[in-house]
């Protein structure tokens, strides 16, 4: 951890911007407070969404949220709703929820560079016509989170290109690093079998629904 001493100066605001510049006016224009017949397709297209929360300090959290492509639903161009699967249970996402509505999302479709960004308020619910639209594999969502749609845009893709991510040769990276079992027996402490782990942790995958 690196000290206080020595921890890298905070810029201003007033510092950062004059660093970056002003976004041009064609930049600014693309945010818009809606869902439109382009942001609808993509959400349709996208198995994957980064969900980012935080709790009432702004403590941030940011959750990955992954199932068939679509799963994520557009009730109307101010309204998302996203499906709850069985997970983990801390319910970190919901806790901050309860705390800040606010919530940021971030759409991926495999092989597309650019990614769909959605901000706005959201909230929890049971509602049963909801979660009987996100029904999957025969089973509706637990618990589903309704957005309420304050801005959206799509992102460039730097970002995505600068990291290779669509490049098969980048998922070589993946045999250089632990199995997850390995990692959690040696933050668990001594006397955890990592075989066992990972075994727990397949079988969870297993049971996706």
């Amino acid at each position: 951890m690196t000290s206080t001493e020595t921890r890298p100066r905070r810029l201003s605001p007033e510092e950062v911007r004059a660093r970056l510049g002003e976004p041009e006016a064609m930049i600014k224009a693309k945010v818009h407070d809606r869902i439109d017949r382009h942001g609808h397709r993509f959400i349709a297209h996208a198995p994957f969404v980064a969900m980012a929360t935080s709790d009432a300090t702004g403590l941030p959290d940011c959750s990955p949220r992954g199932d068939y492509p679509g799963f994520v639903k557009v009730l109307d161009e101010r309204t998302l709703a996203i499906p709850d699967r069985p997970g983990n249970k801390l319910a970190d996402s919901f806790r901050n929820l309860a705390e800040n509505d606010g919530i940021g999302l971030m759409f991926v479709v495999p092989g597309v560079r650019e990614v769909f960004r959605v901000n706005g308020r959201a909230y929890p619910t049971d509602e049963p016509d909801v979660l009987a639209r996100m029904r999957t594999e025969g089973k509706p969502a637990v618990l589903a989170i309704i957005v309420e749609v304050e801005e959206t845009f799509f992102h460039c893709g730097r970002a995505l290109i600068r990291s290779r991510l669509w490049d098969p040769a980048s998922q070589a990276l993946a045999d250089e690093l632990p199995s997850v079992g390995e990692v959690a027996a040696e933050q668990m402490g001594p006397g955890v079998d990592p075989a066992v782990l990972q075994t727990m942790l397949e079988t969870g995958y297993r049971q996706l629904y």
